[in-house]
C-alpha cells in the first residue's frame, strides 16, 4: 500500500480527512485493510497535534463506528482491530485501538468475547505492566478495557496465569502512591481491575472443571495472597472499596466488592485487615443497604447477609464494645419476619442466613422497636400493626449481574409512593409536602447514594478522604475524650 503524506492547516481539515478515510468504498478485504491502515496511520501521526483529550480520541472511535466502512463489514473490521491490538506497540496507535474496542464492546458484548478468544487478556496484562505512568491516558484506557472485557465472561485459567504477584503489587502501589491525591484518575480503574481479577480467581476456584475451562491443581488468588502477607502496606485500597460500596449504585460492581469482602472476612490472615472505624462504617453501609433493597433483589440481599456473618464474627467488631448490636438484631428481625406491609415474607434462604447471623453470641441481647429501626435507618415509618417481630463461597462466587444494571432503592420507591398520594390532596398540602422534601437532609441521615451521574473516576476520587458515615460530632464534641469514649455513642445517629 502506498503511504500518503498529509499537510494539514487546521483541526477542521483533520476531521474532514478522517471522514474521507472511513467513508471509502471497500468491496474487498484488501481494500478494507488499506482503509484501516490509513485510519490508524492518520490518527497516529496527528494525535499529538489534534487529539488533545479523551473526548477527541473517543470522537475518532465514533467516526469509525458510525462509518459506512464499519457498517458494511462489522465482523471483519472488529477482528482486524483486535489483531492490531495484539501486534501494535506504538502508544498513539494503541490509544486509538483500545478506545475503539472499548466503545464497541460496551455496545456489542461479543466484541469482548472475540478479544478473549484471540488472547487479548494476557496481551492487556503485558501492556499495562509495561505502560509508562507518563502516558497516563493510555494506561487508564487499557485498565478500563481489561476491566470491561473481564467482567462479562470467564477468563481461562491459562490466561489468569499471566497475572503474577508483581502485577498485583504494581496496582496496589499505584493506589498507595496516589493516596493523597483525591482527584487522581487512577484510583477507580485500578480498584475495579483488582476487584474483577479477584472475582475471576474466585470463580475459577469454585467452578466445576469443563472442557473449555479445566481447573488446575493449584490456583492462587493473588489479591488475597498479597493482602494476607502485606495488607498493612495497602490500607488505602481497603478504605477505597468501603467508600466505593457506600456510593455505588451499579449492582454488578456492588457484587464485585462484596465478593472480595467475603474472602477477606473468611480468610484468617485478613480478618483484621481493615481499621476498626472502617469496619463500623462498612456495617452502617450494609445495614442501610439491606433495608433499602427492594424485595425482588433476593440474590444481592443474600450476598450482603453472607458477608455480614463473617464481618460480625471474625473481625474486630466481635470484640466489646459491640457496635450497634440492637440495630443489627432488629434489622435481622425485619428481614426474617413475615407480617410486614413493607417487607414481603422472607424466602427460605434469607431466613436461613438471618438465623445464622442472629446466632452470633454477642448479638443475643436486648430488644428495641422494629418500627423505630426502620424509621431511624431508612426513613420509613411503620405502624404498630405493621411490625413483626451454611454460608458457601460457591454461592457468593456464583452471583452475577449484567453490567450497567442499577440497584433500585426501597426508600426512593417509598418516597415516590408518598408523593403520588400527596397529589390527591388539596393544593396547599401538596405544596407543603414538596417544600419539606426539598430541604437538605441532616448530615448523619443523609443517604449518599445514588450519586449524581458523573464519571466514575471523579465519583470516587472526588471525596476519597471523607468517611461515608462519620458523624460530625466525632470530630468536635467528643474529640477531647476520643481515646476513652464509648465508640457506640460516638457513631450513634
Amino acid at each position: 500500500m502506498e503511504t500518503l503524506e498529509y499537510n494539514l492547516e487546521s483541526e477542521q481539515q483533520f476531521w474532514d480527512e478522517l471522514d474521507d478515510i472511513v467513508s471509502a468504498k471497500c468491496p474487498s478485504h484488501q481494500l478494507i485493510d488499506n482503509a484501516l491502515r490509513s485510519y490508524l496511520q492518520f490518527t497516529t501521526n496527528f494525535k499529538a497535534e489534534y487529539l488533545h483529550s479523551e473526548y477527541d480520541v473517543a470522537r475518532c472511535s465514533q467516526k469509525l463506528l458510525q462509518s459506512e466502512l464499519f457498517e458494511a463489514n462489522k465482523d471483519y473490521v472488529r477482528i482486524q482491530i483486535v489483531y492490531s491490538l495484539m501486534q501494535e506497540d506504538e502508544p498513539a496507535s494503541l490509544h486509538v485501538i483500545a478506545s475503539f474496542l472499548l466503545f464497541d464492546g460496551k455496545q456489542h458484548e461479543p466484541t469482548f468475547e472475540m478479544m478473549n478468544s484471540e488472547g487479548c487478556f494476557p496481551r492487556l496484562i503485558d501492556l499495562i505492566r509495561l505502560g509508562k505512568r507518563d502516558d497516563a491516558r493510555l494506561h487508564r484506557l487499557l485498565l478500563e478495557l481489561l476491566y470491561e472485557m473481564s467482567r462479562v465472561q470467564r477468563i481461562s485459567t491459562e490466561d489468569l496465569a499471566s497475572v503474577d504477584d508483581d502485577f498485583i503489587v504494581c496496582l496496589f502501589n499505584i493506589i498507595e502512591e496516589l493516596s493523597d491525591d483525591v482527584d487522581d484518575p487512577y484510583h477507580y480503574p485500578v480498584i475495579r481491575v483488582l476487584l474483577v481479577l479477584n472475582e475471576q480467581w474466585m470463580v475459577a476456584a469454585t467452578a466445576s472443571p469443563t472442557e473449555g475451562h479445566p481447573t488446575p491443581h493449584h490456583l492462587t488468588n493473588r489479591v488475597i495472597k498479597l493482602l494476607s502477607i502485606h495488607g498493612s502496606s495497602y490500607m488505602t485500597f481497603g478504605e477505597n472499596i468501603i467508600l466505593l460500596l457506600n456510593r455505588e449504585t451499579e449492582t454488578s460492581l456492588q457484587l464485585l466488592i462484596l465478593k472480595l469482602l467475603y474472602l477477606l472476612f473468611t480468610t484468617r490472615a485478613t480478618h483484621e485487615y481493615f481499621y476498626t472505624n472502617d469496619l463500623r462504617v462498612l456495617l452502617d453501609v450494609i445495614i442501610r443497604n439491606l433495608l433499602d433493597l427492594p424485595n425482588e433483589l433476593i440474590s444481592l440481599r443474600h450476598t450482603y447477609l453472607r458477608v455480614l456473618y463473617p464481618l460480625l464474627s471474625h473481625t474486630q467488631l466481635h470484640q466489646p464494645p459491640h457496635y450497634k448490636r440492637d440495630e443489627i438484631m432488629k434489622v435481622l428481625s425485619i428481614l426474617g419476619g413475615s407480617a410486614n406491609a413493607h417487607w414481603e415474607p422472607a424466602d427460605e434462604t434469607t431466613v436461613r442466613l438471618v438465623s445464622r447471623v442472629s446466632q452470633i453470641a454477642w448479638l443475643r441481647e436486648e430488644d428495641i422497636s422494629e418500627g423505630e429501626v426502620a424509621r431511624k435507618l431508612l426513613g420509613i415509618s411503620l405502624s404498630p400493626t405493621e411490625t413483626a417481630s451454611s454460608i458457601s463461597v460457591v454461592d457468593v462466587a456464583a452471583v452475577m449481574e449484567k453490567p450497567g444494571v442499577q440497584t433500585p432503592s426501597r426508600k426512593t420507591e417509598f418516597e415516590h409512593g408518598v408523593h403520588d398520594h400527596d397529589q390527591e390532596n388539596i393544593e396547599a398540602e401538596t405544596d407543603a409536602v414538596v417544600e419539606v422534601r426539598k430541604k437538605p437532609p441532616p448530615p448523619v441521615r443523609s443517604r449518599r447514594h445514588p450519586p449524581p451521574p458523573i464519571p466514575p473516576s471523579i465519583q470516587i476520587n472526588g471525596i476519597k478522604k471523607l468517611p461515608p458515615k462519620t458523624p460530625p460530632r466525632r470530630r468536635t464534641r467528643l474529640k477531647p475524650t476520643a481515646s476513652s469514649g464509648n465508640p457506640e455513642s460516638e457513631a450513634a445517629e
